[in-house]
């Protein structure tokens, strides 16, 4: 699959720091509906607008290091680019040749890291682990900084099945 990398900065009005003055000209995200612990936002219009649901870790481990804003997503692209695209996004740089290691239940699923985010090698990967977080609990992210800092997060999945059905709605 072709990935799209997604500037969560760009995505979730993050650090304007972050984002390019073409950017920074762009609306800022429309908010589409919160379900239970994930919200629903598009940016853009026609072909080139996107739709996510996004949400910020319940549990981030180790408490002593600064984790910056953290989150996980799933995107999709009025454009049909990407379709339930799942990434996530550190609040520091992950060691790029060690991925992200995203847990729902037994099912482990390894990302791979690029600068902060990190994503999913495959279609069928990305789709299993989507499956997964719909009947799922909780998911774990298990990451480490480019200092070597092995850190953890776990993801709350109730209203994801909801969110997913609104991203396709708002892009569809």
């Amino acid at each position: 699959m072709r990935h799209i990398r997604i500037t969560f900065a760009l995505i979730a009005g993050l650090s304007p720091l972050l984002v390019s003055p073409l950017a920074l000209a762009q609306s800022k995200p429309k908010l589409e509906g919160t379900y239970t612990d994930w919200t629903v936002y598009s940016r853009g219009q026609g072909r080139n607008k996107t739709c996510y649901a996004l949400s910020k870790p319940k549990v981030k481990t180790p408490s002593s290091v600064n984790h910056g804003d953290v989150y996980f997503m799933v995107s999709n692209w009025k454009s049909g680019a990407a379709t339930e695209q799942p990434s996530f996004l550190a609040g520091y740089p992950l060691k790029t040749n060690r991925g992200p290691e995203a847990r729902v239940g037994s099912a482990k699923y390894t990302m791979y890291a690029s600068a902060n985010e990190a994503f999913i090698e495959s279609n069928s990967s990305e789709r299993a682990l989507v499956s997964k977080m719909r009947a799922g609990a909780t998911m774990t992210i298990k990451a480490v900084s480019s200092r070597g800092t092995q850190v953890s997060y776990q993801f709350s999945l109730k209203g994801i099945t909801a969110a997913l059905k609104r991203t396709k709605i708002a892009c569809g």
